[in-house]
Parts: C-alpha cells; sequence; structure tokens
C-alpha cells in the first residue's frame, strides 16, 4: 500500500516547515475562558432579526454579494459616529473576515518583501504571522514593566528600521494595556513613511475617559483605526472585522483584497447585528465592572495584575504557570496560557463563571 503523504512529502514553503496552525485550545469544558469572548449570547430578538436578514439573503445566493458593500460600512461609520464621535464616510470603512483579515489586508498592500512591520512585545500573537505569511520581515520591540510602550523607543526603533507598517494595539492583547493619545502621535509624527494601525479590538471596554485613536484620524492620512465585532459585539461566530481609516488606505485595501471577499450571509448578518448595537452593548458596562472586581480581588490575594482596558486580565507570576492552567483545566475552567513568562490571561466571564474561577485558583495556589 502507498504511505500516508506527509507534508515533508509537499513542496512547503521552508520558512513554514516547523510552523504550527495558530488557535488557543477548545476544550469542552464548564468554564471557557481563554478567548476574550462575550460570555452573553445574542438575545432572542436579534437572533430572529438575523436569522430573518439571512433568509432575504439567501433568495439571492445564486449571485455574487455586493463587492464593495457600501451599505454595510455605511452602517459601521454610523456606529463609530455614536460610538466614538468620529465622522467618516463610507469609503472610509473597511471591513473583512474578522479584524485577522482585516490587517492580513494591510501587510499584504503595505508589507511584503523587503519591508519591514514593527510592534512592541508583549502583543498579540498573530502579527508575527501576518509578516510571515505577507513575506515581511518582523521587528518586535519592547514594552516596559507595565507594558507601556516608551516613546523614546518607539523613536529609536522607528529610525533603526524604518518600517512600512507599524502596529499598535490599544487596548493590549494581552496584557490589556491602553495607550495614550500622546504616545500615539508620537509614532505617527516619528513613522511618516509608514502606515500605523491602532487594533483597537477591544476598543468598547476601554474605561471612562480613555479616548480612541479614531480622534487622530483627521489629522493623519497614513493612521487606520481596526475594530472587530467578535467581543463586545458577542459576534465571535460571524466573523466580522473592520477599519476605519483615509480612503486613499482604504482604497490600498481594496486593491488586495480577494474578490467578493466578505459574503451576502456575513453583510446581512452584521447589519442586522449592528441595527441592535445598544442592546448587544448592553453588557459592556458589566463586563467592565466585573474586570475591575476581579482586579481588586486578584490583587487582594496577592498577584501580580496588569492595568486592563479590556474585557481580559493579565495576572502572575507563577514559577510554573503552566502546572497553574493545568491545574484550572482540571477543575473545569480554562483559561489562557499566553504572555510573559509566569503570566496567565483570563476573559471575564458571567458572575457564576469568575466566582468558579476565583475558587479554582485559590485551591490550585493552595496546593502549591
Amino acid at each position: 500500500m502507498t504511505e500516508p503523504t506527509t507534508l515533508a512529502d509537499l513542496p512547503l514553503r521552508e520558512d513554514l516547515r516547523d510552523e504550527h496552525p495558530y488557535g488557543a485550545p477548545q476544550l469542552d469544558v464548564p468554564v471557557v475562558l481563554n478567548v476574550n469572548e462575550n460570555p452573553y449570547p445574542v438575545a432572542p430578538e436579534i437572533v430572529a432579526d438575523i436569522a430573518d436578514a439571512v433568509a432575504r439573503a439567501a433568495v439571492g445566493l445564486n449571485r455574487y454579494p455586493d463587492r464593495e458593500f457600501l451599505d454595510l460600512r455605511a452602517d459601521l461609520a454610523a456606529f463609530l459616529r455614536t460610538e466614538s464621535g468620529a465622522e467618516l464616510t463610507p469609503e472610509q470603512v473597511w471591513a473583512a473576515n474578522g479584524s485577522n483579515e482585516v490587517m492580513l489586508h494591510v501587510l499584504q498592500a503595505f508589507g511584503g518583501p523587503g519591508r519591514t512591520a514593527l510592534s512592541f512585545a508583549p502583543t498579540y500573537s498573530m502579527y508575527p504571522e501576518y509578516a510571515r505569511d505577507t513575506l515581511t520581515t518582523w521587528v518586535a520591540g519592547r514594552r516596559e514593566d507595565d507594558f507601556t510602550v516608551d516613546v523614546d523607543h518607539a523613536r529609536e526603533q522607528i529610525r533603526r528600521y524604518r518600517p512600512s507598517v507599524v502596529l499598535l494595539t490599544s487596548p493590549n492583547n494581552p496584557t490589556g494595556t491602553a495607550l495614550p493619545l500622546a504616545t500615539v502621535e508620537a509614532v505617527l509624527e516619528a513613522a511618516q513613511d509608514a502606515v500605523v494601525v491602532v487594533d483597537e479590538a477591544y476598543g468598547e471596554f476601554r474605561r471612562s475617559g480613555t479616548p480612541s485613536a479614531l480622534d487622530l484620524l483627521p489629522r493623519y492620512g497614513n493612521l487606520a483605526v481596526s475594530r472587530t465585532m467578535s467581543k463586545a459585539f458577542s459576534l465571535a461566530g460571524a466573523r466580522v472585522g473592520y477599519l476605519a481609516a483615509s480612503t486613499a488606505f482604504v482604497d490600498a485595501l481594496r486593491i488586495v483584497r480577494l474578490p467578493y471577499h466578505l459574503s451576502a450571509v456575513t453583510q446581512a448578518t452584521a447589519r442586522a447585528a449592528l441595527k441592535h448595537s445598544a442592546t448587544l452593548l448592553s453588557t459592556v458596562d458589566e463586563l467592565r465592572a466585573r474586570r475591575d472586581e476581579t482586579v481588586a480581588w486578584l490583587r487582594g490575594n496577592g498577584f501580580d495584575v496588569a492595568e486592563s482596558d479590556a474585557n481580559f486580565v493579565l495576572f502572575g507570576r507563577f514559577d510554573d504557570r503552566h502546572a497553574v492552567w493545568q491545574g484550572l483545566l482540571d477543575r473545569g475552567v480554562l483559561i489562557r496560557e499566553t504572555g510573559p513568562a509566569g503570566w496567565l490571561r483570563v476573559t471575564i466571564g458571567t458572575a457564576d463563571e469568575m466566582q468558579k474561577f476565583r475558587t479554582a485558583l485559590q485551591e490550585v495556589v493552595g496546593q502549591q
């Protein structure tokens, strides 16, 4: 019999030979707090509206979807106007299958062989994969001990590496750290030959008084602000991410997108959900409060905790974080083993889920 084909038998790119697919564990456990989802399901009346919109879209599935999806882009612009006061035209908004695809479009358009993407670690672990997949050189500067970005260090890294893409995450994943606008502006001024993307996937969870980089869009044509409907909107399964920028920036992404990349079903789902944005986001204040309670509880029990403007908390420090992660998993609580050595990240869940997390963590640490 013929032996099964293995990767070694295929002409895989050499730089991918030792790589593994990205992904957090997907395990069937009672308490899932590892991928920063909103723990609350979409309300039945919104589900009904989405289902109706999808059914109407299904009638025309024999045709390709609207390639430019300007109606969806107009709805997203209207949401950002309400949420952050940003005045945007539909042509200044882009969308794709999750903010992951949006960011990949950015690297396809502005990265590539002979070009460099710069960010500051620890940060989102997919960034170097976007760079790898687009044959873009990846450079990671450092964050400070409190996970902020030092402006002088950022300027030095930009001078040294002359990146074509700079990725700033605010609130940062996995630390939850929000960046002051002064830091973003300093990077923009230093990186005038690059595009600067501020990834605000968790922007809706930022604390009161924390501004959005959307405020800077009128002044910087090389700035883009990325968002998602996966987190605060409870729509992780819909895969809808979007970006706001200058029309020229968006036009660059239109060049590299695949034809008809956003399905009619996805467009219908997103537009129906946006009509209910106030209801879908009604849990945000509760999750913010529970995040702050979790931070206080962890600190009160002797853990180091990073300041968070997101719907998750990074905490530590552990000599053997994997043992703690495994101990929690053994008790039915799944969190994320990510970030700097010695740290773990927990997503903010329901009140019951967070109580089970606290109880399990006390048991695990008490046994060590």
